[in-house]
């Protein structure tokens, strides 16, 4: 069924670095952050590596914003960041054999999200969200905000949007005002990744986004259509059905079968063939007495993305003996 998307989405942003400078040598260490795309109010931790220092001897003292937050062994270190487009100034310093080695670093985290909206089923007035579907499309969409130190935030549309899918650019969607991208569902049991980095028109303003998608199971549930209450969707029917009146009318409803190429085609069949073909159907029974059926439902759309559900029908009898259970 449908269920709010935490298909799993992580923000991620671009720090910029301002400048690089070491005394006696401009290459004596290499700082990097982690993560490379922090989130803006949380921590990014800077590292430090040389293939030129004996870094085990060195004295490692990080300044943030001018004030020393460490002094000590060389080891990863957390920094504060601030708001969206709040640039953190970050300068790391080596002491080693008597000489001072310096790395300057300026990060400006941006608020960049990615939403799945996965293109696939669901029934009328269901207030959750489709699954990504298997053999289908899922449409992604970027939410871009970015903002300079000074809080001006800049239109999305405006922004330079550069898609990856599986690590692989995609260079027709992408470009300015390109904020969303449709992208095929991975195959089952696997996932697939799709990424995102947005740039300011000047280039100085840059934010990413990565998001994993990963099929799901795709369903479809019968329920009981009451000619005065209309569609029971509160209940829906699985095991024994006792129909209790002349006729009783059911409603098949697909969850999360892809719909690229249109709506699931939904066929019923009553004990092995073909009875009815779409939503509903209606079922009568004849003669006196009591007896018993199978009635089965198959939704498809498309060779890989397919449901089924079956029911045991009750005529001729009081419905006390029997039970409905509800998912």
């Amino acid at each position: 069924m449908r269920r709010a998307l935490l298909i799993s989405s992580l923000i991620l942003l671009l720090p910029i670095v301002v400048s690089a400078q070491a005394l006696n040598s401009t290459d004596a260490f290499t700082a990097s952050i982690d993560p490379q795309y922090p989130a803006p109010n949380s921590q990014a931790v800077v590292s430090a590596v040389s293939s030129t220092l004996d870094l085990n001897t060195a004295t490692m003292v990080v300044l943030v914003m001018g004030k020393e937050i460490y002094r000590g062994n060389v080891q990863p270190v957390a920094v504060p960041l601030g708001g969206t487009g709040k640039t953190v100034k970050v300068t790391i310093t080596m002491l080693t054999g008597g000489t001072q080695y310096n790395q300057s670093l300026s990060i400006q985290p941006q608020d960049v999200t990615l939403v799945a909206e996965p293109i696939s089923s669901a029934p009328p007035l269901y207030l959750g969200k489709p699954l990504v579907p298997t053999g289908g499309d899922v449409r992604v969409v970027a939410l871009a905000n970015l903002k300079d130190n000074n809080g001006r935030a800049l239109n999305p549309k405006s922004l330079s949007y550069a898609w990856s899918v599986d690590g692989m650019q995609i260079t027709r969607g992408s470009g300015i005002g390109q904020q969303a991208l449709v992208v095929a569902s991975p195959l089952q049991y696997r996932s697939r990744s799709v990424s995102v980095s947005v740039m300011s028109p000047d280039g100085s303003m840059v934010g990413g986004a990565t998001l994993s998608l990963t099929p799901n199971e795709s369903l479809v549930r019968i329920y009981e259509n009451d000619p005065l209450l209309g569609i029971r969707f509160e209940h829906a029917l699985s095991g024994n059905y006792a129909i209790k009146d002349v006729e009783d009318t059911l409603f098949a409803a697909p969850f999360s079968l892809a719909t690229t190429g249109g709506v699931p085609f939904i066929e019923w069949f009553l004990n092995g063939s073909s009875a009815q073909v779409g939503a509903g159907i209606t079922l009568r029974p004849n003669g006196k007495g009591e007896g018993s059926a199978s009635l089965s439902l198959v939704a498809s759309a498309g060779e890989s993305s397919r449901a089924t559900t079956d029911l045991s029908l009750i005529f001729g009898a009081t419905s006390g003996g029997f039970s409905f259970f509800g998912l």
